[in-house]
């Protein structure tokens, strides 16, 4: 995990062939950081049976996508009032009318990070190395207070977690062009609040289009569950080809709507400069 704010280093080769392979692997740390979770409860969980023991390798229990799938499910049961004792019954009533791999599936469809992005940390001295040249110290608190309403930073001890650090970077990487911290936490507000709303609409549409057919009563029809799977895993790759394209082209309209006079007025003074 990334500790300074040099770009993330490579992953370690049994991240990389288990990833080549399909499947993310993870240390009880990893694990734990990735469903931002502790790996005290990774462990309670494991002791109640809600979430499979790892693979042994020597000393060291390795996990894979499916934990953190699981993992993920756990914490949005429990968020939504569920006790661990009700979380158990509903996997157990699963695991008994549904094939175990086609639960796990479905789980890793649903839960499953859109982005392949490691979360990384920072310390307030690293915060501070990035932005205070560009932006006024005193200044610097009520910017991480913004930064971290946002989510793009979360307090975790002495130190930052952030879920999407590449985001931190290229934020960086704008303040020290020129552009105030502050102005670039406005327009992500605005785009957040905006992608949310045709995120919401793309699974509205799929689910009423789509999904509808394999479910009954809310529920997936017998036999149904890893179609479902498939469908959401199909749904991923073409949301974001809309959605960089959508990018693409209004930053192409952008871009020659407010710089295309500068290149006009470079082509007019040739002729003077010849």
């Amino acid at each position: 995990m990334p500790k300074t704010t040099a770009d993330p280093a490579p992953k370690p080769r049994r991240k990389r062939a288990a990833q080549a392979a399909g499947s993310a692997e993870y240390t009880v740390d990893e694990l734990a950081r990735a469903a931002d979770a502790t790996v005290r409860n990774v462990r309670a969980y494991q002791d109640r049976g809600l979430l499979p023991p790892p693979e042994k390798r020597g000393r060291t229990g390795i996990y894979t996508s499916d934990h953190l799938a699981r993992l993920r499910l756990i914490n949005q049961l429990l968020d939504r009032g569920y006790t661990l004792g009700n979380i158990a019954e509903l996997i157990a009533a699963w695991e008994k009318g549904q094939n175990l791999r086609d639960l796990l599936g479905l789980e890793s469809a649903i839960t499953s990070p859109w982005s392949e992005e490691l979360p990384g940390t920072f310390s307030m001295a690293e915060i501070i190395s990035m932005f205070g040249k560009h932006e006024k110290i005193t200044a610097i608190p009520d910017l991480v207070r913004r930064v971290t309403e946002l989510g793009m930073l979360q307090a975790d001890g002495l130190r930052f977690r952030a879920p999407r650090p590449r985001l931190v970077h290229a934020a960086a990487q704008l303040v020290a062009m020129g552009i105030p911290l502050s102005a670039l936490l406005d327009i992500l507000r605005m785009l957040r609040g905006n992608v949310e709303r045709v995120a919401n609409e793309l699974v509205q549409l799929a689910l009423r289009y789509v999904l509808t057919q394999h479910l009954k009563d809310g529920l997936p029809k017998a036999n149904e569950v890893s179609k479902i799977a498939e469908l959401i895993w199909k749904l991923r790759p073409i949301a974001d080809v809309a959605v960089d394209a959508e990018v693409a082209r209004a930053m192409e309209l952008a871009v020659q709507k407010y710089l295309g006079d500068i290149l006009s007025s470079v082509f007019e003074q040739l002729p003077n400069q010849r």
